[in-house]
């Protein structure tokens, strides 16, 4: 004997038989749109329009002209990049900014601390739509005329995202043991010592799965982009995918190419950061 028994798990709980079923069902369900994706990007037009993916293997059908003309599309290159250019600052910016609240909100006394903390949480559940119209006012030309910069997406992503991020790791750094931070004042520590010290390494599960959350967000975000960047030279490539799509459903089949190139990026960024991301959002919800 091992330790373990079989149907049971090593910390001593029994599987359940319902969930060990359930499981692989809902991931097949998830996939499989993915998957007749896949499957129509390497069709052409006449296949995808006239039969259904899955009868792919027997009707034909089949073409790399797709991806080649994704690839070949130097618009697709350079939207690339923006979404890049767009998703790295609007994932750094706010965690950077969140952290030093969260740092704020746990281990500093201050008046009105819950107060403002509440607030700051309630912001999450406004709608980010019923901002739209002051944030193209403020930005537009009439305000600040930044509007189809990439400083307006910056301001907007960092600002939405930032209720949730101080949520995070506030929630994170109230699971971290005081002492550490009271022994790094008796030493004489100051607070930006204390945090870049001790309190952000130790909170990089929950910064990390935040930033997985924030890059993907911001990522394949359409409507901000939209907005605030419009269809030019700044484009991401979102709006680029949603160009392609004619008003008559001309250039499905490339844009099914298009939208699995768009994926390889934030699958790097998921895949390596997967680990964190549930031990960074499930920190804090349970003590003891």
């Amino acid at each position: 004997m091992n330790g373990t028994v079989k149907g049971t798990m090593k910390d001593g709980r029994k599987r359940s038989p319902v969930a060990t079923i359930a499981m692989p069902l809902l991931a097949l369900l998830w996939t499989i749109p993915t998957i007749g994706l896949l499957v129509t990007s390497f069709r052409d037009r006449e296949a995808a329009a006239s039969t259904g993916w899955w009868t792919a293997l027997w009707e034909g059908g089949w073409t790399w002209d797709n991806y080649a003309q994704v690839l070949t599309d130097s618009s697709v290159t350079g939207s690339l990049i923006n979404s890049v250019v767009v998703a790295v600052p609007a994932t750094v910016l706010p965690i950077m900014f969140a952290a030093f609240a969260a740092y704020a909100f746990t281990f500093i006394t201050f008046p009105g601390k819950d107060v403002l903390f509440i607030i700051i949480v309630a912001l999450m559940v406004v709608p980010i739509q019923v901002s739209f119209q002051p944030m193209l006012d403020l930005l537009g030309p009439r305000g600040l005329g930044i509007n189809g910069q990439f400083l307006a997406v910056w301001m907007l992503h960092t600002g939405f995202g930032m209720p949730l991020a101080v949520f995070i790791l506030r929630n994170y750094m109230t699971t971290l043991p005081g002492s550490v931070v009271e022994s790094a004042k008796i030493d004489g520590a100051s607070h930006f010592q204390t945090f870049w010290r001790l309190v952000a390494p130790m909170s990089s599960p929950a910064i990390a799965a935040f930033a997985t959350l924030q890059f993907l967000w911001v990522w394949n975000d359409l409507l901000i982009a939209k907005l605030f960047l419009g269809g030019g030279e700044n484009k991401t490539i979102i709006v680029n995918l949603q160009q392609m799509l004619g008003t008559q459903g001309q250039g499905a089949e490339i844009l099914t190419a298009g939208a699995f190139i768009s994926m390889v990026i934030p699958m790097i960024v998921f895949f390596s950061l997967q680990r964190f991301l549930v031990r960074g959002m499930t920190a804090g919800s349970v003590k003891g």
